[in-house]
């Protein structure tokens, strides 16, 4: 708890260690920006914050240290922008009131007991959980609408930046080694060259011209444990640059046999202007074999151990759950 308010953030892993999804992992991806999250620890609800922007795929911080190191080491990575702003309400004291809001499954706290629920860790609750909890603090008029500073891009600039030194200071990679692996950070180098033996163009816009195409991972280059992922042409497409940044935000993807997904949290009438509705998108293209390990979710969260948990977090939705449309 101290270690994601300081730093801005949530990070779960995306899957428990036996690949099963969880809901309290899953709600990372569905939380949208302007949703409400409370911070509960030790007994208590002790912060609150505004959702920034949507989740990344991204390792766990480093200043975790060896807490949680039974987790995965990639997941989901939730910029937070929390406010300056103490709150010390026990919801214990508020369980008369607050038990009739909980939602009847998967919630953050036990409603005949006010216990937390062990496995919960991000949990969806009714907006009147936050406004009951707001009134116990004496906060009911508190801001929140306060524009979030930190986006889920400057996180993923500085997850890479972080990457990237560790490469340039690994003695066990030769200097050629190295320059290709900075290289594939930006779609250069080898990885390009591979890519587009295998992805001879864009699976969206049917755009074959090379020089107007950028190849991305589908596992994230700062996800990636090895250095033959980072350069894996199996784990890359070749996409127009609109394309580009809407698949390394989470906004479409690809299913195995090709046809294309796209989230509703990318609106239509953006969709419109970006014109993927008024081209003729290309016959889906099965993913090769050697794709579908990057492809599926418990890979590298697109779409641990069971552990006693003492502090989780609860959210408020500020607009519609996520979901995915197949095209």
């Amino acid at each position: 708890m101290r270690q994601e308010i300081a730093g801005g953030y949530l990070w779960s892993p995306v899957t428990e260690a036996n690949g099963a999804r969880s809901r309290f992992y899953d709600n990372m991806r569905a939380a949208s920006p302007g949703d409400i999250v409370l911070s509960y620890a030790e007994g208590r609800v002790g912060g609150i914050g505004i959702v920034a922007d949507f989740a990344i795929s991204a390792p766990k911080p480093e200043e975790f240290g060896r807490i949680g190191a039974y987790w995965s080491a990639v997941g989901w990575l939730l910029p937070v922008q929390w406010l300056d702003t103490e709150l010390a309400v026990r919801p214990k004291d508020l369980l008369s009131r607050l038990a009739p809001l909980l939602p009847p499954t998967h919630s953050p706290i036990q409603p005949l007991s006010g216990n937390g629920n062990q496995k919960a860790y991000l949990a969806e609750v009714d907006r009147g959980v936050i406004d009951l909890i707001l009134e116990a603090a004496r906060l009911p008029h508190l801001d929140l609408l306060a524009v979030p500073s930190t986006t889920n891009a400057d996180f993923a600039t500085t997850l890479d930046d972080l990457v990237e030194r560790s490469i340039l200071d690994d003695a066990s990679l030769d200097a050629t080694v190295r320059e290709q692996l900075t290289r594939a950070r930006r779609g250069q180098g080898l990885f390009r060259k591979r890519v587009l033996e295998v992805e001879p163009s864009c699976r969206i816009t049917g755009v074959d011209k090379p020089s107007l195409l950028i190849p991305s991972h589908i596992k994230p280059w700062r996800a990636c444990g090895t250095a033959a992922e980072r350069l894996d042409g199996f784990n890359g497409l070749m996409l127009a640059p609109h394309a580009d940044f809407l698949f390394d935000h989470g906004l479409i993807g690809f299913e195995e046999d090709g046809h294309s997904l796209f989230s509703s949290q990318l609106k239509d009438a953006d969709a419109v202007k970006l014109g993927l509705h008024m081209i003729q998108r290309p016959p889906p293209r099965p993913m090769r074999a050697e794709s579908h390990d990057y492809i599926r979710p418990s890979q590298h969260g697109f779409h641990t151990v069971t552990q006693k948990c003492d502090s989780l977090l609860w959210y408020a939705r500020s607009g519609k759950p996520t979901h995915l449309s197949r095209s």
